[in-house]
């Protein structure tokens, strides 16, 4: 089980889940963060940080945002896990899904 960033972050991207992760795994993408699975530990950190609520456990999701669980996976199918956003370049691209999200108006 990991964390969730889902559709709230998309065009907002306010970055201090970044600055609370103990473990740097949250990464940016042009649109939106993304948490990689196989770093993050779970600690929840990150959650009651978000201003806009878009961090969530796996479990607890919403059902209209489901399908932000899988572009949060897959989108490191190609990157696999650097080791630490900190230290990684942003992603180059968002996931699909993501990328086919209408703009948000903030």
């Amino acid at each position: 089980m990991t964390y969730v960033i889902a559709q709230p972050c998309v065009d907002v991207k306010d970055k201090a889940c970044i600055d609370e992760c103990p473990v740097d795994c949250i990464y940016e993408g042009p649109r939106m963060l993304y948490v990689q699975p196989d770093e993050c530990v779970d600690c929840g950190a990150c959650e009651p940080v978000c201003p806009v609520e878009a961090i969530f456990f796996e479990d607890d999701l919403p059902e209209q945002w489901s399908e932000f669980g899988p572009a949060n996976i897959e989108i490191f199918e190609t990157v696999g896990s650097p080791g630490g956003a900190s230290g990684a370049d942003p992603l180059p691209a968002d996931h699909p899904f993501v990328a086919a999200q209408p703009a948000a108006h903030v």
